[in-house]
C-alpha cells in the first residue's frame, strides 16, 4: 500500500510541475502520460524481489490511486473527471509498468545494460507520448467542401512583418499565426471591403476589429446575419495590439472599435475595460478557455442575447442568423493562445482558435481530447 501510494503521489506531482498542469492552468490527467515510466521503473526496482502477484497488485493499486487522485482534482478544480483522459492514462500506465517490470528482471541477468535501456525507454516514451497527445488534442479541420470564411480586419495579420512595399515583396507572404491557424482550419477569404464580397450561402463572416466601414458595408453585414448567416465580431474598446509603426500611422490597428453604428443597430453597447482590471484574463466561454486582454464589456444587450464571462462575450440571435460578439480583438494575439511548443496542440495556453473554428465552420474545432481547464475566477 505504501509503495502504491508513493508512486501515485509522485506521478500526480510530476504531472502538476513538469507535465504543465500548473503552468497552463489545467488539470488534464493525460498530461501525466509522458512522465509515467520513471516513477513506475522506480516502483518495479523497489519491489523486484516480491512475488509476481504482489508486484502486479501493487502496480494496479498505484494506477487506481492515480486515477482516483486525478479524478478528484478534476472535479474540485474543473468540475469534470475527464474520463477519456483517465482511461488513456490507465492504459499507458499499464504498458509503462509492464516495460518497467521487464527492465527490472533484466537487471539481475545483464548487469548495467538495463540502465541504458531504461534511459532509452524514458526518452523514447517521452517523445512518443507527446506526439500521441498532440495528435489527440489536434482540432478537426473543416470539411473539404466547406464554404470559405469571409474575414475583414484592421489587425496586421497579413504582411505583418513588412515596412514598405519593397520589403514586403522581398520578404514574401508573412501571415500572422492567427491567420495561418484559421487558414489551417478551413478556407479563408481575407477581403478589404464587403461592398462586393458578401459571404457565400452557408458561409460565415469574421469581423476582427476592422477599420471604419462604409454605410453599404454595414447594411450588407446586417442583411447577411438577418438572412441566416453566422458572424463572429471582435470589437475592441481599447486595443492593446502592438503597433508596428509610429503613433498616428494609419497602418496601425484602430485604437478603439469602429463598429459602433452596427452594434447600436443591434441594440448593443460596448463599454471600455475597467481601469482596475488586470491586462490578461482567462475566461470560460461555452466550455472553452479564452484569454482576453483589457477586454471591454457589453453594457447593453437585447434580452434574447446570452452573455458569458461577465458580459465580455455574448451570443445574439439576429433575425434568422446568429452573431457571437467579443469585446476584445487582442485575444487573437499569438502569445495569448499559442502552444508552449510549436504544433504541440496539447500544450496550448487557450482554446481561442478552436473556439473560433467551431463557430465559423460546422464540425471544425474539436479534437479527440479537450483540455481540462482549472475553472477561471468569477469575472
Amino acid at each position: 500500500m505504501l509503495r502504491a501510494f508513493a508512486t501515485a503521489i509522485a506521478i500526480v506531482a510530476l504531472a502538476w510541475v513538469a507535465g504543465g498542469q500548473a503552468l497552463l492552468g489545467r488539470i488534464d490527467p493525460a498530461l501525466a502520460v509522458p512522465l509515467l515510466p520513471l516513477p513506475l521503473m522506480l516502483l518495479a526496482w523497489w519491489q523486484r524481489r516480491e512475488p509476481a502477484a504482489t508486484r502486479w497488485f501493487t502496480i494496479l493499486l498505484a494506477l487506481v490511486l492515480l486515477a482516483a487522485a486525478q479524478a478528484l482534482l478534476g472535479f474540485i478544480l474543473a468540475g469534470s473527471a475527464a474520463s477519456p483522459q483517465l482511461l488513456l492514462t490507465m492504459a499507458a500506465g499499464g504498458l509503462a509498468a509492464w516495460l518497467s517490470g521487464l527492465l527490472a528482471g533484466w537487471r539481475a541477468r545483464f548487469g548495467a545494460l538495463p540502465w541504458l535501456a531504461a534511459l532509452l525507454l524514458v526518452a523514447g516514451w517521452f517523445g512518443a507520448a507527446h506526439g500521441l497527445l498532440a495528435a489527440l488534442y489536434r482540432p478537426a479541420a473543416a470539411a473539404a467542401d466547406a464554404p470559405a470564411l469571409t474575414m475583414l480586419t484592421g489587425l496586421p495579420l497579413r504582411w505583418s512583418g513588412g515596412g514598405d512595399i519593397g520589403a514586403m515583396i522581398a520578404e514574401g507572404m508573412n501571415d500572422d499565426p492567427a491567420l495561418a491557424r484559421l487558414a489551417a482550419a478551413g478556407p479563408v477569404s481575407l477581403v478589404d471591403s464587403l461592398a462586393d464580397h458578401v459571404p457565400p450561402p452557408g458561409g460565415a463572416l469574421l469581423l476582427a476589429h476592422p477599420r471604419a466601414l462604409a454605410p453599404q458595408e454595414l447594411v450588407a453585414i446586417d442583411a447577411f446575419v438577418r438572412g441566416g448567416g453566422r458572424a463572429v465580431v471582435l470589437a475592441d474598446a481599447l486595443s492593446g495590439w502592438p503597433a508596428r509603426h509610429p503613433l498616428g500611422d494609419p497602418r496601425n490597428p484602430p485604437v478603439t472599435s469602429l463598429l459602433t453604428p452596427l452594434l447600436d443597430h443591434w441594440g448593443i453597447t460596448l463599454a471600455a475595460p475597467a481601469a482596475a482590471e488586470g491586462p490578461s484574463l482567462p475566461v470560460d466561454v461555452d466550455g472553452l478557455r479564452l484569454r482576453l486582454f483589457s477586454s471591454g464589456r457589453f453594457d447593453r444587450l437585447p434580452p434574447q442575447c446570452q452573455a458569458f464571462a461577465g458580459r465580455r462575450v455574448a451570443r445574439c440571435p439576429i433575425g434568422k442568423g446568429e452573431a457571437w460578439l467579443a469585446g476584445d480583438a487582442d485575444l487573437l494575439f499569438a502569445p495569448l493562445w499559442r502552444p508552449l511548443v510549436p504544433r504541440a496542440d496539447h500544450l496550448r495556453r487557450a482554446d481561442t482558435m478552436e473556439w473560433l473554428a467551431a463557430r465559423l465552420w460546422p464540425g471544425a474545432g474539436d479534437g479527440v481530447l479537450r483540455p481540462l481547464w482549472i475553472r477561471a475566477r468569477a469575472a
